[in-house]
């Protein structure tokens, strides 16, 4: 996990190295999984006279449940069930090719592709292995091969994304309640295309932009069940109904964004393009804005002498919105585990996790803390987490403030908290302090670094000291 992050930007490079041999017409991208999709439009970008677009692959088949799956997961954590158990609840979880169903980063880049004019209408969410997959595949080739032979200006990826298109993009996070590793890549993105957005930008359109969605972990369904209730097609026509979405964008099918309000069926062997649904098939999944499961969209601001920090809000209950509790101070998730079954975190707490960001250790997931701090939170305690590094892109249901800059190692103020400081996270007021004023005028905790060496990650050692911060996108490109 700790090359997790940095492979998105090897992965940009990867792409620039193979499109300049300048031999190229236009670019089919085939990526969909979380560092993936954002590395290879980083690299495309660079090449923006050309025609880009991307090739989704699609959602596997829904499995087991969701909360089934979180509970088969607590129950391990808690050594209730054994480790075949869990085997086998992963197994019938993540059972046949295609994206994991949970709404996380792999699935939000499919709904950013799409949103954006990248992907085609209503290809988001197909399953592999179908008929409707295949001919969808066949029809982006199709669609791609005339632009590349037109050789028109505004077929190029330059074109396509532009201010707007970024807007779009972070829209559908908000109104989705997608994974906030986008937090990161969008503006990264945005940077390869010489747009400048940061969390401020994130924070007001939250205000403006409401949560259509309840998806997992926002909610107990998973992603095929949003595609059926109505799926992308829904989304972007009531954003666009509302005015709440930029339709004079251009696309790889031409000017507009109305024609992704459609939806593909198949008609004697050949894709058709239908009207799509114009109200949801199923309203504890998907809702138009006259009618949404919140007024503000799923991502908050949170900021105070800690520093600047996201929390991932649509999958928290209201009633943990505000958390004031005694630090906890953790090197890594190891010692909160081993804090955790020793029993010894049966109280309210914050843990926090310095020294996790994108220049100490390249800011790996702790999705290790996500069970371990539901259960604790299921026992009555008042628990948050705050940290400099990221949680996984399908944060749950515990109020975390992450990404925290200026991280540790950069001086942040997060590497000064010490045990027994009150911490306040207030995703009400969008406020991330420490209650005790003598923390500015303490020492910096230093940390060992010699943990980044071994098994290949000290050849990322001159990428760790040029990456830039959380909120500038953690690249160091």
């Amino acid at each position: 996990m700790e090359l997790s992050l940095f492979s998105r930007d090897v992965i940009a490079m990867s792409t620039v190295i193979g499109l300049s041999h300048n031999m190229f017409d236009g670019v089919l991208n085939l990526g969909i999984c979380d560092k993936i999709v954002p590395g290879l439009l980083m690299g495309s970008l660079k090449f923006g006279h050309l025609p880009v677009a991307f090739v989704p692959g699609g959602p596997m088949e829904t499995g087991i449940s969701n909360d089934e799956k979180a509970r088969i997961r607590r129950d391990f954590a808690e050594g209730k069930i054994s480790r075949e158990e869990l085997l086998k609840g992963e197994s019938d979880s993540y059972h046949s090719p295609g994206t994991c169903t949970f709404y996380g980063t792999a699935n939000s880049n499919q709904m950013l592709m799409e949103i954006m004019g990248l992907q085609l209408p209503g290809s988001s969410f197909v399953n592999p292995g179908t008929e409707l997959r295949t001919l969808l595949n066949e029809e982006i080739v199709k669609v791609m091969a005339d632009k590349a032979k037109s050789k028109k200006f505004e077929n190029g990826l330059g074109v396509l994304m532009d201010e707007k298109a970024i807007t779009n993009g972070i829209i559908g996070l908000l109104a989705t309640g997608g994974s906030t590793n986008h937090t990161i890549h969008i503006i990264a993105i945005a940077n390869a295309a010489g747009i400048k957005v940061n969390w401020q930008d994130f924070s007001d359109l939250s205000k403006v932009i409401p949560l259509l969605t309840k998806v997992y972990p926002n909610g107990a369904a998973d992603i095929n069940h949003f595609h059926a209730a109505g799926g992308m097609g829904f989304v972007m026509h009531t954003l666009l109904e509302n005015n709440l979405l930029h339709s004079d964008v251009q696309t790889v099918l031409g000017f507009g964004l109305e024609k992704f309000t459609q939806e593909p069926k198949i008609v004697n062997g050949l894709i058709h393009w239908n009207e799509g649904q114009k109200s949801s098939l199923n309203d504890s999944i998907l809702r138009p804005v006259s009618n949404p499961f919140s007024n503000e969209g799923g991502l908050t601001l949170l900021q105070g002498n800690i520093g600047r920090s996201i929390m991932k809000t649509s999958a928290v209950s209201e009633d943990y919105f505000v958390t004031e509790a005694p630090a906890m101070v953790f090197n890594e998730q190891e010692d909160f585990m081993k804090e955790f079954k020793a029993g010894n975190l049966n109280k309210d707490f914050v843990a926090v996790l310095p020294f996790q960001g994108p220049k100490q250790n390249g800011m790996p997931e702790l999705h290790q803390l996500t069970p371990s701090l539901t259960i604790l939170q299921k026992r009555g305690f008042k628990v948050a987490l705050v940290t400099d590094g990221r949680m996984s892109g399908a944060s749950g249901k515990i109020p975390a403030a992450i990404h925290v800059t200026p991280e540790a190692r950069d001086g942040g103020l997060i590497g000064k908290i010490q045990n027994g400081d009150i911490i306040r996270v207030d995703a009400l007021s969008g406020v991330l302090s420490c209650l005790d004023e003598t923390i500015a005028n303490r020492k910096l905790i230093s940390k060992d670094n010699s943990k980044v060496f071994g098994l290949g990650r000290e050849l990322f050692a001159n990428m760790r000291a040029m990456v830039n911060s959380s909120e500038e996108g953690a690249s160091f490109l």
